[in-house]
């Protein structure tokens, strides 16, 4: 099964990523993932087991680095 997974990582500061954003998406790029960032949130998607790992491991870096709050939304990929 396929998931996507979106999400947000704050403080948000508009056209300014801080090191918080930057620590997410670190370690989503590590765990073998392309991020498709935008302005408001970014997302990724793949196998099941490979997103929910990469997310617990994207949640710790970002917190890490100083997040207050990240959002996370999860869905099945229909037809995948």
């Amino acid at each position: 099964m396929a998931l996507r997974a979106e999400f947000t990582v704050e403080p948000f500061v508009e056209g300014r990523p801080g090191q918080h954003v930057q620590a997410a998406v670190d370690a989503l790029h590590t765990a073998g993932f392309e991020v498709e960032f935008g302005p408001f949130g970014s997302a990724i998607s793949g196998a099941e087991s490979a997103v929910v790992e990469a997310v617990a491991g994207m949640m710790q870096a970002a917190l890490a680095a100083g997040a207050t709050r990240v959002s996370l939304q999860v869905e099945h990929i229909a037809g995948a």
